[in-house]
């Protein structure tokens, strides 16, 4: 979710959208496209030529090799973007122990900061 909330580039955010928004029309289509050609396939085999079953098996077996490439591809780019956001939005807070030498006024400046603290934040 930081990553979305990243204000990082926007071209990165509406690809990924965009995809997801493919993803969720696309394996619906693809799932009933697939179904039917099988589903035509096998009355082809029961009823007329085998010629035209062995046709659709292979629009069928073409479909999902397609599907399946652009599900894989988009996925690993959408990866790839996420780890190197990942490698290069690292925020990290140095928290000083407090101690003798320190005055009073100056050890009550580092709670407030450290009670400030985000959960997005790596404490060292």
């Amino acid at each position: 979710l930081q990553w979305l909330k990243n204000p990082g580039p926007q071209h990165e955010k509406r690809t990924l959208f965009g995809d997801m928004v493919c993803f969720l029309f696309i394996t619906p289509l693809a799932t009933i496209s697939g179904w039917l050609c099988l589903r035509g396939a096998v009355d082809h085999l029961h009823f007329s030529s085998r010629l035209e079953a062995v046709g659709l098996i292979a629009l069928t077996v073409a479909l999902f090799t397609i599907y399946l490439f652009w599900t894989l591809v988009s996925f690993r780019y959408h990866c790839r973007l996420y780890n190197e956001w990942r490698r290069t939005n690292q925020r990290v807070i140095l928290l000083i122990p407090k101690s003798a030498n320190i005055p009073s006024n100056q050890q009550s400046l580092l709670g407030l900061q450290s009670l400030k603290r985000n959960s997005k934040e790596t404490i060292v």
